[in-house]
């Protein structure tokens, strides 16, 4: 609690003072970028234009009139900061506390500049561009140093901080770098086998199913997924398998399907034991 109250010594009063002037820095920004699949696939440049503050044009964010500069602060000596002393009941103590005058900065300005008021900053806007690599996720933020709001009177800029926002897709899920469709398929494709399209980042294509395919099959299209944030590989496509079923039926169709449900292959399908759903949330998962 006493650290560096009393000078270098409970009797080092009256020694030479070292600069500590203190820096000012801008305020960051947080912006959010929202991204398609299409985008985080392949890694994208935006430009983003912010409105901040920036260093006056006037003074160039020096706060002091063209001609005029500084002076240093008679009250702190340039140090930026006072000395305290108090007498307390463990004797003479010192504490120190930023300059009032200056701020802190050891100096004062000896005319402020008229557009800006001392202050070497204004309200304006930048055009940023911000390099987003391939792979990001939804809440991931990528840091732009310096490109946040600029300090007082020439400080350190502070800086941007762009958020990663996915554009929900209508037919792929993410799931990691894996991507998920639910692909409908109707029955007779199920129980025949065929020819059918799935959407891709990159367009749509065509895959086959194979006779007997099952509600929850899970088909998988490799590296046709996402990229890795750090290069490992892309993930793949998980087709989920659902059958559609008609809900309504001519009189003619439902002849049909009553002589089809009389035959053995189709009588006996009733009696296989069925998955349990779990087991097959499981399985997908783990596909």
């Amino acid at each position: 609690i006493f650290g560096g109250a009393f000078g270098g010594g409970f009797g080092g009063f009256g020694g030479g003072r070292s600069r500590q002037h203190r820096q000012n820095r801008g305020t960051d920004i947080r912006v959010t970028v929202k991204l398609t699949l299409k985008e985080i696939s392949e890694g994208v440049t935006k430009k983003l234009k912010i409105s901040k503050t920036i260093a006056c044009a006037e003074c160039g964010g020096t706060g002091a009139k063209s001609g005029s500069g500084y002076s240093t602060c008679t009250k702190c000596g340039g140090s930026g900061y006072v000395i305290t002393v108090q007498n307390s009941f463990f004797g003479r103590m010192q504490t120190q506390s930023v300059c009032p005058d200056c701020q802190g900065e050891g100096r004062i300005i000896k005319e402020r500049c008229a557009k800006c008021g001392g202050e070497g900053t204004e309200r304006g806007q930048e055009i940023v561009e911000v390099n987003i690599p391939a792979g990001v996720a939804e809440g991931m933020a990528i840091k732009v140093e310096g490109k946040g709001n600029a300090a007082r009177r020439g400080g350190v800029n502070g800086d941007l901080i762009v958020v990663i926002e996915e554009i929900e897709d209508a037919q792929l899920l993410r799931d990691g770098n894996d991507l998920v469709h639910t692909l409908n398929i109707t029955a007779t494709t199920a129980i025949l086998g065929g020819e059918v399209e799935v959407p891709t980042i990159d367009g749509r294509v065509r895959i086959k199913i194979v006779p007997g395919t099952h509600a929850g099959k899970v088909l998988r299209l490799r590296g046709k997924g996402l990229p890795d944030l750090n290069g490992r590989g892309r993930g793949d496509i998980k087709v989920l398998v659902d059958i559609t079923i008609p809900t309504s039926l001519t009189a003619k169709e439902r002849e049909l399907m009553e002589q089809l449900s009389e035959q053995p292959h189709f009588s006996e399908a009733e009696k296989v034991e069925n998955q349990n759903i779990l087991d097959r949330i499981k399985a997908f998962f783990r596909s």
